[in-house]
């Protein structure tokens, strides 16, 4: 058990995934997220103002902004995923992670693709595409419990506690 730890705590490609407790994947989220949210904040402020042309727009553009984060970000989580020894909690766990991030991913995808049907994203952005968004944003609060699971609970990419002990040790000066 003690070897699986320390492999999952390993990169399977520190130069793709991030050095050895620094991994890339963490950092990479907060593009998708950011983007989404923000995508949200649009979608709502375009049913409150006079020219609601440009939120729309706006949150057209961060869902795609999102998507390609996203699909970025899963790249680098696929690589720590290797790095999980299979039959695991811990491989289980980044399982569902993964697929519910895909999912999220794909329907984004299809709301971006719903957003320009027509003329395009014009006028207040319609309830249909604000609830898909509600949705995936949800499940993506899920999935993010999941991922701080992964490393909070069980130390995926996380340096050991060896290495973490380094930081607390006093110097001669300090005492």
């Amino acid at each position: 058990m003690q070897a699986d730890l320390q492999h999952a705590k390993r990169p399977v490609s520190a130069a793709l995934a991030g050095p050895y407790g620094h991994p890339f994947h963490p950092i990479m989220v907060t593009v998708p997220i950011g983007a989404w949210v923000s995508s949200l904040v649009f979608d709502i402020a375009s049913r409150f103002v006079d020219d609601p042309d440009f939120l729309a727009k706006g949150s057209l553009w961060l869902i795609g902004l999102g998507v390609v984060g996203a699909l970025a970000a899963a790249t680098v989580g696929f690589l720590d995923l290797l790095a999980i020894p299979t039959g695991t909690a811990t491989y289980r766990t980044a399982l569902v992670h993964m697929t519910l991030n895909l999912a999220v991913t794909l329907a984004y995808v299809v709301n971006f693709l719903w957003r320009r049907v027509g003329n395009g994203p014009t006028g207040p952005v319609p309830i249909g595409p604000i609830a898909l968004s509600i949705t995936c944003l949800a499940v993506l609060v899920i999935s993010g419990y999941l991922g701080g699971k992964l490393a909070y609970h069980y130390g995926v990419r996380v340096a050991d506690e060896r290495t973490q002990a380094e930081g607390y040790r006093k110097t001669s000066e300090e005492h």
